[in-house]
């Protein structure tokens, strides 16, 4: 009513939802370290998760390019998987690989684990680090990391790969540190940078292990692969697991996401919504 009494009536009114496109960062659980023996060496440290983004341009692991943003329908479910990683190597097998993230079509391959020597690390989204042998490759297309490291002749284990780098490799003798694990990858996904899916340090024969790669070490929810045991005369020292993954959407906020619990946040126009429980369920937007 207006200030003489008189009904308004307004019609006709519309409202013009901006076009649903999502953008993704999606990263596997990452490799588990492997164990340190005494009659052969240290172990070596797990490699990173696969690591897809399509944020900003920003790179997808291994110097892959960023990928395309996703249109999804409207409430239409999409199954959504966030990866565990690897368990830590316990008798004379590598540590485990990471589990995969998925979201709708885009799939992160989870990372190899690190080698309990003497053996090669195993492929995965990044390779898992070698003790006495090679490091193992990043075999998922499009690539989506880099290879743990080589070792030649040596004990200590080397470094796993991780998705910005490479793990070290080693040629040194005994009684030398184990080598570093590879960077992982930065991204303002969130609205702040975090580096997240580097490859674990190699465990270090009668010294200090190698560090973890930036994002690195098995810290649940970064992807990160875990350090390789350290090496000894005698005994013997089991490494890290892999950080499970984490699966993150951005898409503009007038849509809201429904399903697979997440936590949501308000980054200028648009939500984030971040999953971090590894498991698989659906997910539809609304």
């Amino acid at each position: 009513t207006n200030s003489i009494g008189t009904n308004l009536v307004i019609s006709n009114l519309t409202t013009s939802l901006p076009p649903l496109v999502v953008d993704y960062l999606i990263i596997a659980g990452g490799g588990g370290g492997g164990r340190g023996r005494a009659a052969t060496g240290a172990g070596a440290g797990g490699g990173g998760g696969g690591y897809r983004n399509s944020y900003n341009s920003e790179t997808s692991g291994g110097g892959s390019n960023s990928e395309s943003s996703l249109s999804p329908a409207i409430s239409t479910n999409y199954s959504l998987t966030v990866g565990a990683g690897g368990s830590a190597a316990t008798g004379s097998t590598n540590g485990s690989n990471g589990f995969d993230s998925t979201f709708w079509s885009i799939t992160s391959t989870g990372g190899g684990g690190g080698a309990t020597g003497p053996t090669s690390g195993s492929v995965g989204g990044s390779g898992g680090g070698g003790a006495l042998g090679n490091g193992g490759v990043a075999t998922a297309s499009p690539v989506q990391g880099y290879r743990g490291g080589n070792q030649s002749g040596a004990s200590p284990g080397t470094g796993g790969g991780g998705a910005g780098a490479q793990g070290q490799d080693i040629n040194t003798g005994n009684s030398a540190p184990g080598g570093n694990g590879g960077d992982g990858l930065p991204s303002l996904i969130t609205g702040s940078s975090v580096t997240r899916a580097g490859g674990g340090g190699g465990g270090g024969y009668n010294a200090s292990g190698g560090s973890a790669g930036a994002g690195g070490g098995g810290t649940n929810n970064t992807g990160g692969g875990g350090n390789g045991g350290n090496g000894a005369n005698s005994g013997t020292a089991t490494g890290v697991s892999g950080g499970s993954g984490i699966v993150i959407l951005r898409y503009p906020a007038s849509y809201t996401i429904s399903g697979l619990s997440g936590t949501t946040t308000t980054v200028g126009t648009d939500s984030v919504t971040t999953f971090t429980n590894a498991g698989t369920g659906n997910i539809q937007f609304n």
